[in-house]
């Protein structure tokens, strides 16, 4: 944790498959368990925010047609890596 930001301890239980995937997840990304955890439980929170959002929209425009949702999708998709040209 950066200075001025001081870390909150929390206990926690899980179940003993998913302990184990986390500390294997933690190990293969050279991170202790708790920065795992917290990077995790930030790309959750960012998830969350972002349907939240997308609901609110559609409160207010209507539902998505299905040609926007692929749009959507499309921006998403993980890109292949380019050729360079020699």
């Amino acid at each position: 944790m950066p200075r001025g930001n001081p870390a909150v301890k929390l206990a926690v239980t899980v179940d003993a498959d998913v302990h184990a995937k986390v500390l294997d997840a933690a190990e293969a990304d050279g991170k202790s368990v708790s920065a795992w955890i917290t990077d995790a439980a930030r790309r959750a929170l960012l998830i969350r925010d972002g349907l939240a959002a997308v609901a609110e929209w559609e409160a207010e425009h209507g539902a998505l047609t299905p040609a926007e949702l692929q749009a959507a999708r499309a921006r998403l998709a993980p890109k292949a890596p380019r050729k360079r040209s020699r």
